[in-house]
């Protein structure tokens, strides 16, 4: 009996020795790791190792005790709790022995032991734990694709091809079943903890996808952005990503169809990519529309009630007790007030604490529906008797344009999303001050409202390749670029040899300018090659052929061949190539080629690129063909991304509001100067008052011409630009001067696109779609 002790003693010491070296190797790689043993107790009276378990061998505890009369299905629901608990690795589940017979120091020895044994266990589960967290090689499956020719329609092409399972390609690419949150069977959502169980794994290569001025038709930068990571991942098998902005469904249902890319180079399900996807453009509606409402909302309050009256309402007896919540706490102190208990303010503090005193005339937020409705661009509200006379004028704008969009993609967590949301400007008081969301308390509920939101879906391409969609700003007023966090999970994603690409809205002296000096410059990524998307059919537009229009057939410039029409309009091209050099990155050029393009138009577009400064210039099959029509541009994407650049901002944001427009419009449009009216100069006073000044600068412009002129092609000279008014977006951290006027709501044309559309209700599948 001594000697079975002795023994038992010996793997005992043995054992916790053991679990106490790996323990501190654990520790010594992975310091934010707490390996934790989970104790369920059934009754208070038996013995619970847990001390010796923290003290003796150095895990965590987290002791759980149930009542002695607890039920079998109790225990299993905690046990089954507790494997849902990331933080958990090992359950030692102690139960009652009222019918040991043994004296109590055999039962504690004993239980000890087992104790030892189970801890043993639950450091090598911190260790397997550890492995499983640790970047895994992509074990990606491509989905084979079989192009038709004469090409169907984008929808059919879409409906032909069976997506993975949206759980399968997570596994493939490394996501952890715990960082995903399915919404149906083909797209989920990414939950951002992986930013940290991936924090020290290298980025992979960042590639821009951007065009030329383009036609009213578009060039089909999201095609080649789709193409390219159909070729580098499913044809090279390089790990790649592609981030997308998600599409409103204004553009949808009016005039310009679907955006989940075309031909054999789309996004699927094109439907769900289209329409409601995850709903996150449904929360930036209701987030917006709660801050319109909280904001006439007080001015109705505040119109129509003494100071006494707003106080107690504001800060109501709860079952006897009085106290402010934690966001008027916030404000009291931007007040200067320091005061905590209610009853302590002094007449004067209370009347500066509950009055915003918002000028109505100086309202700047406006509602928004993602809906293209002309009729909204001016309404009067407040109409009704219950609101007492207090009317005023005001508009709704298309979803994507709120500020909470941008804010959206630009963020990089929860925490800076809900601060940048009590940021936001919704108007000035009558003293000029600026009045904030925080102002009106709406932050908190703002934050929750976009909660889910502020997580990428996860989708595929035709070729079963991933796909970040996240974000859709409007690129004038604001950035047109996917979001940050997209990016930044999708880098960690690729691994180090891997491409994640993303894509700039309109062209490359809007949308590219706006990446480098706006999302790179919050972001801190650096991009390592453009993509500089061209068509022929554009060029010939620049070298002077006639308007395109959107549904009408194409004049026979654009259908013949017309080599001079073709180089006269490069001029346009080399121009937005030396665009993306004033920020010291290379370009590859991709010719997007339509059927209609001649052999002899194609070669000069690429002669001419390269002799323009192009790394690399390449024509493009992917609509036709898929990723296998894009090798040749993945290569030479490959090849230049591998080469050292020198990117750099085009401004400092030291510099002064009008010095950062000036330097946009002389370096990026080819302006001689810019022009201030009377109320642009005034804003800039007043912004630079605030301590707006060093933000940096958004341009809202015209899409159709490097100037500000729609009509003025190729690269015109010798113009000033004119900023007629100045704006900012304080949330979303940028100030957006206005060059002409800008319609932040679409309306439908004669024949909209929802003529088309429609639900077979028998199979339930979409028609017309695009």
């Amino acid at each position: 009996m001594v000697k079975c002790a002795i023994c038992v003693h010996l793997i005992y010491s043995d054992i916790v020795q053991k679990c106490r070296e790996e323990l501190k190797a654990i520790r010594e790689t992975n310091p934010d790791l707490k390996p934790t043993l989970a104790i369920i107790q059934v009754c208070l009276c038996c013995y619970i190792p847990a001390d010796f378990v923290s003290t003796q061998i150095g895990l965590n505890v987290m002791q759980i005790c149930l009542p002695r009369q607890c039920t079998e299905d109790e225990v299993i629901d905690e046990i089954l709790r507790l494997n849902e608990d990331s933080r958990v690795h090992g359950i030692f589940l102690h139960l009652p022995q009222s019918f040991l017979s043994r004296s109590c120091h055999f039962e504690v020895f004993t239980e000890m032991f087992v104790a030892v044994v189970i801890c043993q266990h639950v450091v090598r589960s911190s260790t397997r734990w550890i492995q499983e967290q640790q970047y895994q090689p992509w074990r990606l499956r491509p989905l084979k694709l079989q192009p038709l020719s004469p090409v169907p329609s984008d929808i059919e092409i879409s409906r032909a091809q069976t997506p993975k399972p949206i759980s399968q390609l997570a596994q493939e690419i490394g996501l952890l079943p715990e960082e995903l949150e399915a919404y149906g069977n083909t797209k989920a959502k990414v939950h951002l903890s992986l930013l940290n169980r991936f924090q020290h794994q290298p980025n992979g290569k960042y590639v821009l996808v951007a065009g030329i001025t383009p036609t009213p038709l578009g060039e089909g930068k999201s095609t080649v952005t789709t193409g390219l990571v159909q070729a580098l991942s499913a044809h090279l098998k390089l790990n790649s990503f592609a981030c997308l902005r998600q599409p409103s469904q204004g553009p949808t249902f009016g005039v310009k169809g679907g955006a989940a890319g075309g031909g054999y180079a789309q996004v699927i399900p094109m439907e769900e990519f289209n329409l409601h996807l995850t709903g996150d453009i449904h929360a930036i509606t209701a987030a917006n529309n709660l801050v319109a409402a909280a904001i006439d909302a007080r001015i109705l309050h505040e119109a129509t009630q003494s100071d006494k009256a707003l106080y107690r309402r504001l800060v109501p007896s709860v079952n006897g007790v009085r106290c402010f919540s934690p966001i008027q706490m916030a404000r009291l102190q931007r007040l200067g007030i320091n005061e905590s208990d209610p009853s302590d303010l002094t007449p004067e503090e209370v009347r500066a604490f509950v009055r915003l005193d918002l000028d109505p005339e100086k309202v700047t937020w406006q509602r928004v529906v993602d809906t293209n409705d002309r009729f909204l661009r001016k309404i009067t509200v407040g109409q009704a008797n219950t609101e007492k006379g207090h009317a005023r004028q005001t508009q709704f704008d298309i979803a994507v344009a709120s500020e909470i969009m941008a804010i959206l993609a630009l963020t990089d967590g929860l925490a800076d999303m809900r601060a940048r949301l009590g940021r936001m400007v919704v108007g000035s008081n009558r003293n000029g001050q600026p009045i904030t969301a925080d102002d009106l308390g709406v932050t908190g509920a703002l934050a929750v409202l976009m909660k889910d939101a502020i997580k990428p879906t996860l989708m595929q391409t035709l070729e079963g390749t991933p796909v970040f969609v996240h974000a859709g700003p409007f690129a004038n007023i604001a950035h047109g670029n996917s979001s940050v966090l997209a990016d930044k999970l999708a880098l960690k994603l690729v691994g180090e040899e891997g491409f994640v690409v993303t894509e700039a809205g309109f062209g490359a002296d809007i949308g590219m300018e706006k990446f480098f000096n706006i999302k790179c410059r919050t972001s801190g990524l650096k991009p390592d090659v453009v993509v500089l998307v061209a068509t022929v059919r554009a060029l010939k537009m620049h070298g002077g052929g006639p308007n395109v229009t959107a549904g009408v057939p194409l004049p026979k410039e654009y259908i013949n061949e017309n080599l001079q029409l073709v180089a006269d309009g490069c001029s346009n091209l080399k121009k937005q190539i030396q665009i993306a050099h004033l920020f010291g990155v290379p370009v590859v050029v991709a010719l997007n080629v339509f059927k209609t393009d001649t052999q002899a138009e194609i070669e000069l577009v690429c002669r001419i690129a390269e002799a323009s400064g192009a790394s690399a210039a390449v024509q493009c099959h992917h609509w036709s063909r898929g990723g296998r029509g894009s090798v040749e541009l993945a290569q030479a994407v490959k090849k230049v991304a591998s080469q050292k650049n020198n990117f750099q901002f085009l401004y400092n944001l030291q510099d002064s509001i009008v010095e950062k427009i000036r330097t946009i419009a002389q370096k990026v449009y080819g302006a001689d100067d810019i022009e201030l009216s009377p109320e642009a100069q005034a804003k800039i006073d007043y912004y630079n008052q605030q301590g707006f000044g060093a933000l940096p600068i958004c341009m809202a412009k015209t899409h159709l011409s490097l100037s500000h002129m729609p009509e003025k092609k190729g690269v015109p000279t010798g113009f000033i630009l004119p900023i007629r008014d100045i704006r900012a977006s304080i949330g979303a951290g940028f100030i957006y001067p206005l060059v002409g006027t800008m319609s932040t709501m679409p309306g439908l044309p004669t024949r909209p696109c929802f003529y088309d559309i429609d639900l077979d209700p028998v199979t339930e599948e979409i028609k017309g779609l695009f």
